[in-house]
């Protein structure tokens, strides 16, 4: 691993090979489901591109959350601006490959939840480094979220206030910007947190799935 400072921007890659699969999502807005017969929490927060856990918390007037019932109104978080930050990134990575004559990455959203988390848990513990205190490596942690891959990469920043400057300061970077540009991985998520004090935390999460 290697850290490479630039005029307040800061940057750090990781990638490594291991082993297996993964499902995708679309791009989905937020507000109140209602609930309809034969659904659960799993299917609505799948459908809303969120997890249960945030799902649950959004919702404490729930006493159960594996009995819901039609009818019934759920509170789906709001997190519209985040994934509208995340999705730039994700286009712009593809707008780099595709003018190099590479395939696009596929927007895994349940990649870019893990990443979100990342981003976030290097915001609450104060540090900045691919070994999260929290979670561990990146391949652990996307292990521990279900998610299968046969390789994976990371790239992290912080600083950047923008989708377009942090994809500068990755594609300015040979580490990163070769996990970007890499044949191998087939998928992407990204995740963005905002700390305190304005300062962006980024993460770009790159997986190879059969």
């Amino acid at each position: 691993m290697k850290l490479i400072s630039k005029i307040k921007k800061t940057l750090m890659l990781f990638f490594i090979t291991v082993l297996v699969i993964l499902p995708v999502g679309a791009f989905a807005q937020s507000g109140t489901h209602t609930v309809s017969p034969g659904d659960t929490m799993w299917k609505i927060a799948v459908r809303y591109q969120i997890g249960v856990s945030e799902l649950i918390k959004a919702n404490p007037q729930i006493k159960n959350p594996s009995l819901i019932y039609p009818g019934q109104k759920i509170n789906i978080p709001s997190i519209d601006d985040v994934k509208a930050l995340e999705q730039q990134v994700i286009n712009l990575v593809n707008q780099q490959r595709a003018s190099r004559g590479l395939p696009a990455l596929k927007g895994n959203w349940e990649l870019c939840r893990v990443a979100r988390y990342k981003s976030q848990d290097m915001i609450d513990k104060r540090y900045f480094a691919h070994q999260s205190p929290t979670y561990g490596s990146p391949f652990k942690m996307m292990e521990a979220f279900g998610i299968r891959f046969s390789a994976a990469g990371e790239n992290i920043a912080y600083g950047q206030k923008t989708p377009q400057q942090v994809m500068n300061s990755w594609m300015n970077s040979p580490g990163h910007r070769n996990n970007i540009l890499s044949r191998t991985y087939n998928q992407i998520g990204v995740g963005v947190a905002k700390a305190s004090n304005g300062t962006y935390y980024w993460t770009q999460m790159f997986i190879k799935s059969p």
